[in-house]
């Protein structure tokens, strides 16, 4: 987001030694600490971060036989992606395309187009800062629901994720696609489900939509969808508000809110996207705390609807 101080140290780790060394640093000189893999999902705040950020920067991709993959957590998602497709299994494929890391991917059970990354996942090894020792945990542990998990809630900051176990499945890709993904599909006459098919379209529709933010300062999708209970979903129809299942849009709600394209204090609403700010003039975190809370405003009031924002942010998060 091109916003945010900077921080006092800055540790890469390549390996597992790497981590413990990593620990016993931050642990003697009693420093807070924050996991990082690409940035792509995090900005910091002005006043920068005295301790020290621990950067993922593990790689290694191993193929086990049935659909297993244990994929160390500095890979570069859609790399992982590529790789899955390219062999002809389906699972992620609508994840094609999303930034950041394969470590981050369970952080915030990363999602799009009706896949979650949760219903892959197998477990998770990881390092524990807590116990300052190694261990796995299973996807029931790992307490997984929308762009949830124990890692970006309750045990945050405790676990170095080090590598993801997934589970694919060889062949097309089955079920129901969401409704503009099949929509993509049909207006440009692709039929097939090969999973490689699938990703290129779903990279496709991003590319459209969505700044890339090694190009334009982002962080991708700024505000999460938002959900409501079952009761409340015919009264979404009698307001006339689209929604899938229990989710809206949120960016259909800013867009109606007369938002989509505006600036507010330096950050615009992608006019492509209205999910989505880009930093255009903006040179403080206090900006966009104003903008946030401005649009979020806007919204209340059209919709009764309050919005939370997706990106973590460093140094409101000192462990």
């Amino acid at each position: 987001m091109q916003i945010g101080g900077i921080s006092k140290y800055v540790i890469e780790i390549h390996t597992k030694d790497d981590i413990v060394k990593a620990f016993n640093f931050v642990r003697e000189k009693n420093l807070p600490f924050y996991f990082l893999g690409a940035g792509a999902n995090t900005f910091g705040t002005d006043e920068g971060f005295s301790g020290a950020i621990i950067l993922n920067k593990i790689l290694g991709i191993t193929e086990i036989p049935d659909g297993e993959f244990n994929v160390s957590g500095g890979e570069k998602w859609d790399d992982f992606v590529s790789f899955i497709v390219e062999r002809g299994y389906s699972g992620v494929e609508c994840l094609a395309g999303i930034p950041g890391t394969v470590g981050a991917a369970p952080v915030q059970n990363i999602g799009a187009y009706g896949q979650e990354v949760k219903d892959t996942i197998l477990s998770v090894e990881v390092f524990d800062f807590k116990t300052g020792k190694f261990k796995t945990l299973e996807k029931a542990e790992c307490d997984f629901s929308y762009r949830h998990s124990i890692f970006n809630s309750n045990e945050r900051g405790r676990y170095f994720i080090l590598s993801v176990n997934f589970k694919l499945k060889k062949g097309e890709v089955e079920g129901e696609l969401y409704n503009s993904l099949q929509r993509y599909l049909d207006e440009n006459g692709i039929s097939s489900r090969d999973p490689k098919i699938i990703a290129e379209a779903v990279r496709k529709i991003r590319d459209s939509k969505l700044p890339k933010p090694e190009e334009e300062a982002s962080s991708g999708s700024f505000f999460k969808n938002v959900y409501v209970s079952e009761d409340k979903v015919a009264e979404l129809d009698e307001r006339g508000i689209p929604h899938h299942g229990t989710k809206v849009n949120t960016g259909w709600l800013i867009e109606n809110a007369g938002l989509k394209g505006k600036d507010f204090y330096g950050f615009k609403v992608s006019d492509k996207a209205a999910l989505v700010l880009i930093n255009e003039s903006a040179t403080s975190y206090s900006d966009l705390e104003k903008a946030v809370e401005e649009i979020s405003k806007a919204v209340e009031e059209k919709f009764g609807f309050s919005l939370e924002q997706e990106p973590n942010v460093i140094g409101l998060e000192q462990k």
